[in-house]
């Protein structure tokens, strides 16, 4: 049965016309769903019962349920979806920067939540280091399973739906090959009468897809783009990602001049940093060289371990050289310490644990 997260409000109130409704119902609808977070029709006391009724025949309010969940004393927490297919995907839920208090306990600057999101179940791409590659590709994920992650992160957290949140498609699967379910995941997400997330505050991260690069940057819809890009040359990269060999460097790199960009951002290069195989000072001459022009942003990643995986974690002295040295040549840099290195924060690995829960939670 559908899901009504999977409807925006203008399909809604189609809906509520095709039935013999009042379209005003819909928006009563996307409150109880955005606002309230209800899990059912049941306590939707200001919808009629036959309008409910619909509904009930219709659609359904919750597809997923959380088959596990691991938390990290970082605050960090990791969630494994089951679908009603029986199939299971992850969602993370991170504390970017805690609440900060004055001596009297006054809030000075409120916390800041970032909610990674996954668009398919497994992935195509088959990155060599990914523990998602490892279990395949199962199917795109539906808009309405997107957009669910969010509304459960909300209600399992008791947070406001005003409240602010990043949204970053960078959990499992590759966002661009499920191009028109997460473009209708991030129209319901961003509207003004639901959750109304700033599409400035979506990132989408992509492993270069270059087309669909071309075809995000044509809707213009305002969210940042972030490149997985993990190695400085062809050579490397195409071994560390296969998609390299279909679209190069070079490919990637002119679909990045032609995205429209906010004046005010810059485009986000996820390097993910691998010991001895891309980490030193002749790694980091190189992605000078290559982002050279561009308005860019690199974020240095550690590796996080996973024990089925030969890569190893990179020294942190040698990381911190490598950003100094291009912050020092003027290449904005930032070094992020993994969130959730005591559960199984990095993509997939939730999931390979409990590969057999999904049929057992069914």
């Amino acid at each position: 049965m559908r899901s009504l997260y999977d409807l925006s409000l203008k399909d809604l109130q189609d809906y509520a016309l095709s039935q013999g409704f009042k379209p005003f119902v819909a928006k009563q609808l996307f409150s109880w769903l955005y606002h309230r977070y209800a899990t059912s029709t049941t306590g939707m006391h200001n919808l009629s019962k036959a309008f409910r009724a619909c509904l009930d025949r219709d659609f359904c309010v919750q597809t997923l349920s959380v088959g596990a969940k691991e938390c990290s004393t970082d605050k960090s927490e990791k969630y494994l979806f089951i679908t009603p297919d029986r199939h299971s995907f992850e969602s993370v839920f991170m504390v970017m920067k805690p609440t900060q208090l004055d001596k009297d306990g006054q809030i000075l600057a409120q916390e800041k939540l970032t909610f990674c999101l996954s668009s398919q179940i497994g992935c195509k791409v088959g990155c060599v280091f990914c523990a998602t590659a490892r279990g395949g590709f199962v199917r795109d994920l539906k808009a309405g399973e997107i957009v669910e992650q969010v509304v459960t992160l909300k209600r399992e957290h008791n947070l406001e739906p005003t409240k602010g949140i990043n949204l970053v498609f960078m959990g499992m699967g590759e966002p661009l090959h499920n191009f028109n379910e997460v473009v209708k995941a991030i129209g319901i997400l961003s509207d003004p009468h639901g959750l109304n997330i700033s599409t400035r505050r979506i990132t989408i991260s992509t492993s270069g897809v270059v087309p669909v690069i071309d075809a995000l940057g044509a809707l213009d819809l305002g969210v940042q783009l972030a490149i997985s890009l993990h190695a400085v040359n062809d050579a490397l990269r195409s071994k560390l990602m296969p998609i390299n060999k279909t679209y190069n460097l070079e490919a990637l790199i002119q679909a990045i001049k032609r995205f429209p960009i906010d004046t005010r951002k810059r485009v986000m290069f996820e390097y993910l940093v691998i010991k001895d195989c891309n980490d030193g000072l002749e790694h980091a001459k190189a992605l000078l060289k290559l982002l050279n022009g561009l308005k860019a942003k690199v974020n240095l990643i550690p590796y996080n371990p996973n024990p089925s995986l030969k890569f190893e974690r990179p020294d942190l002295d040698k990381v911190a050289q490598f950003a100094d040295f291009l912050n020092q040549k003027g290449l904005l840099c930032t070094l992020r310490i993994s969130k959730g290195l005591d559960i199984s924060a990095a993509c997939g690995q939730l999931r390979e644990k409990k590969q057999g829960l999904a049929i057992s939670a069914v």
